[in-house]
């Protein structure tokens, strides 16, 4: 069963895990561009929540990314209970906090459109660059999340 478990897609130290490191931080680091580039992202809380969110998010996913690209030329094997443990912990809590960030996000980007239309009323405001930035950060989280379930299995395995 440990052997197969080796091969579960997203397991550390597998091809698999590495492209799934890189998704996360490829769509986070985007996420964090394009509300950065956003007029007055920083006059909104949960906007800045989501910046601060999708960084964690990146360095998290970056740092996992390279140790899989470590393990894939060393050959070593990543499967430890404490570090895959680790992997564990880190990527439910980064998972939660990437979710939270996007719903409040997306929660604003809502309001603004559809209920109080500040974004006709005040054209400066890049609602756009708001809804792609939150969608962008939703897609981060569901690469996150399919990262967390697969640690949860390997885990369970060993």
């Amino acid at each position: 069963m440990t052997e197969r478990m080796k091969d579960f897609l997203g397991s550390p130290g597998t091809w698999s895990g590495f492209a799934l490191r890189s998704a996360q931080c490829g769509f986070a680091a985007a996420s964090v561009a394009v509300m950065a580039s956003a007029n007055g992202f920083s006059n909104y809380t949960a906007f800045c929540y989501l910046i601060a969110s999708m960084g964690l998010q990146l360095l998290w996913s970056l740092g996992l990314a390279c140790l899989d690209v470590y393990a894939l030329r060393t050959k070593r094997d990543l499967h430890n209970p404490v570090l895959v443990s680790l992997f564990v912990v880190g990527d439910w809590v980064t998972a939660i906090l990437s979710f939270a960030a996007a719903c409040s996000s997306a929660g604003v980007a809502l309001l603004f459109e559809k209920d109080v239309h500040f974004c006709r009323t005040f054209p400066q405001l890049s609602c756009g660059r708001y809804a792609l930035s939150v969608l962008l950060a939703f897609m981060t989280w569901t690469f996150t999340a399919t990262s967390s379930v697969s640690m949860f299995w390997v885990l369970a395995s060993l």
